[in-house]
């Protein structure tokens, strides 16, 4: 099982300004509502990255993320 887990609200963190989703992404909150499986791992070698995480946004959108794009929200 993973770091965040359906139900869980996340906050988006993606750091790099020069990352094309950093200014439509970073700093906003949202829930996880599905956790799905990939392959990803046998391309990095992180078994953590064998998961993205679907989260949905107050407007009803849905984006996926990997973990490292994932933190706690700030309440």
């Amino acid at each position: 099982m993973g770091r965040f887990s359906e139900g869980d609200r996340v906050r988006i963190d993606l750091p790099d300004e020069t990352d094309p989703d950093h200014d439509r992404f970073h700093g906003k909150h949202g829930t996880v509502i599905e956790v799905v499986s990939d392959d990803a791992q046998a391309l990095t070698g992180d078994k953590r990255d064998s998961e993205l995480y679907r989260v949905e946004f107050e407007d009803g959108t849905t984006t996926d993320f990997r973990w490292r794009d994932l933190r706690p929200p700030i309440e």
